[in-house]
């Protein structure tokens, strides 16, 4: 098991990302889906628990066999997915992913959002259990992005928001930004197959870690298309670009892939989801 906290600052508040980040997650799913792979929503409604209230469950198949390095392509069926479910009780979220090919592989994302610089070093006291923990600061603006992911209207060092006059995203731009909000997500990556474990947890920390730069970008990125919204119209949104999703993936079949020779460490780094 590997363990780890990320802290991703943004120039926004945490009531307003409530809205952004169901906008991010469902266009990046749209843009992302193409060619028989991508997000297929399977469930998406309301849900309440005794603990934490009313809430949104949803759950995903994320279909990425392309995606994947060139030793994992080897193990896998053609057609592969991994299932993801999540429970949103903004500002508090539970996200797992598990994969029925891979009984001994999981993925478990807890998030909180508070209006900080990411300073709560006590945030996880009650889930961490005296677990030792490395925290990962991620830096939404100078953080090397995939060059693959790169888009310069999407560069938040030159990006300034028409709608709200914030960015552009100077050097040292969290001792200075207001508003700022924090999101905390505790990361825990299961492997638990002899000779391939600390491989295979540390390759999907590096997706993940990347996952979550690209999608903090893009939320602040695309903030003048969503910061006027409500939270019935950004549900709207949601639910049709869930559909035209559906039809992207499931209408077309994956070509099989046919591995090449390539170095052990080859990758290619599969798209978010709703991390």
């Amino acid at each position: 098991m590997l363990l780890k906290e990320y802290r991703i600052c943004m120039p926004l508040t945490v009531e307003e990302y409530r809205i952004g980040q169901l906008y991010m997650i469902s266009k990046h799913s749209h843009e992302q889906s193409d060619r028989g792979e991508g997000v297929e929503v399977v469930q998406n409604e309301p849900f309440d628990d005794p603990a934490h209230g009313q809430g949104q469950f949803t759950e995903k198949r994320v279909y990425l066999n392309s995606k994947l390095p060139t030793w994992a392509q080897a193990v896998v069926p053609k057609i592969f997915y991994v299932t993801e479910k999540a429970w949103n009780y903004y500002p508090y979220t539970k996200t797992e992913y598990t994969c029925s090919f891979l009984p001994k592989f999981s993925i478990h994302i807890e998030t909180k959002y508070e209006d900080n610089k990411g300073s709560n070093d006590n945030i996880f006291d009650s889930e961490l259990k005296e677990q030792e923990r490395e925290v990962c600061f991620v830096d939404i603006a100078y953080d090397e992005i995939p060059e693959r992911y790169y888009k310069e209207s999407e560069d938040l060092r030159y990006f300034k928001s028409d709608k709200t006059s914030r960015g552009i995203l100077q050097e040292g731009w969290k001792d200075t930004q207001d508003p700022i909000m924090c999101s905390y997500k505790l990361v825990t990556v299961k492997f638990e197959v002899w000779g391939l474990q600390t491989r295979v947890e540390q390759f999907v920390h590096k997706v993940v870690r990347d996952v979550l730069l690209l999608g903090h970008r893009q939320a602040f990125a695309w903030v003048d298309e969503w910061i006027d919204m409500t939270l019935d119209d950004v549900r709207n949104y949601e639910k049709q670009m869930y559909e035209k999703t559906n039809i992207k993936v499931c209408n077309e079949q994956p070509q099989p892939s046919t591995p090449n020779p390539s170095s052990p460490d080859d990758k290619e780094i599969p798209d978010k989801a709703s991390t």
